[in-house]
């Protein structure tokens, strides 16, 4: 499913005195099958832009379709705000947006603070039963098998957690389950603010492999939301930078973090490896690589060597 929004602007209580402009004017494509990053400082809009993709922040006045008045010839069209993701077309009131967010899952920051249900199991199954269309509820084996491949999929064994309750799990487990009740319908598009949030190194590595997986198997494309650059040089395609609601860079992480200067100006932090970069740089020592550690690593090694 290709995501692709044109001027799409969005503002929080939007006519009363509290009124705050999220978004001003984005226009953003992410390619079906990318592995995609969104960063940005507290604020600058990313977090908005994600809710838009399935519906949970719908219909903005922005966003409605209008008969632009006549101009004259020398004066420019507005452009019109467009958003689509696959063949929904989120500007449209008649768009089934149950259906998109069956096949566009959408995991929270700390999503482990929303389990409910008594146990992990009707918590698992809980959006494949309210995801299901009328007339097609999914039979008690068909739920139980579906449960158990989520649960499987992120590390957890069905005969082990399914009867427990969520809340007596680990801090690790319940993420997992909280992550395992999104996948259960399978989705096309899989989005993710602040994944890795909280967790210890070893948690984050663990995730992001998980992650890599659901994204060679069968999710097409993945969205983090992260204020972790070394996260997004390790595994992002390409990446967007948010600030004060508009779209500042996109580009792959090699790119972006080329520009180390200009997002540290934006107030973001940069990898450890960009860090290095620019610290031999003073020294007069130039490194040309993709910022990830391995590569990195393998860059300074070779010209130690003579061979680069």
């Amino acid at each position: 499913m290709r995501i692709v929004c044109e001027n799409l602007s969005y503002t929080y209580n939007e006519g009363s005195p509290f009124a705050a402009k999220a978004l001003d004017g984005v226009t953003l494509t992410i390619e079906e099958g990318e592995f995609f990053g969104v960063i940005g400082h507290t604020g600058s809009g990313k977090s908005t832009f994600v809710q838009h993709l399935n519906g949970l922040l719908r219909l903005p006045t922005s966003l409605k379709k209008y008969k632009p008045k006549k101009r004259k010839k020398s004066e420019n069209e507005a452009p019109m705000s467009v958003l689509r993701v696959g063949e929904f077309d989120l500007t449209s009131k008649n768009t089934d947006f149950r259906a998109l967010r069956k096949r566009v899952g959408m995991v929270f920051q700390y999503p482990e603070y929303q389990l409910f249900a008594e146990t992990v199991e009707k918590d698992v199954a809980f959006g494949l039963e309210n995801f299901a269309e009328k007339g097609q509820k999914p039979t008690e084996e068909e739920v139980k098998r579906a449960v158990s491949d989520a649960l499987a999929t992120v590390g957890l064994d069905y005969n082990e957690v399914a009867s427990k309750s969520p809340f007596d799990l680990s801090g690790g487990q319940k993420r997992r389950v909280a992550i395992a009740g999104v996948i259960v319908t399978k989705p096309e598009v899989l989005i993710l603010d602040e994944p890795a949030a909280g967790l210890d190194p070893l948690g984050k590595q663990e995730l992001m492999e998980l992650l890599h997986k659901i994204h060679g198997d069968w999710c097409k494309t993945v969205v983090i939301v992260s204020h972790d650059m070394d996260e997004i040089a390790e595994n992002c395609t390409r990446a967007a930078v948010f600030s004060e609601g508009k779209i500042a860079m996109c580009a792959s992480p090699k790119e972006l973090f080329s520009h180390a200067e200009e997002l540290l100006s934006l107030g973001l932090d940069i990898p450890l490896t960009a860090k290095l970069v620019l610290a031999l740089k003073e020294r007069g020592i130039e490194i040309d690589c993709d910022y990830t550690v391995e590569d990195f690593v393998q860059k300074v090694l070779a010209r130690k060597g003579g061979r680069a």
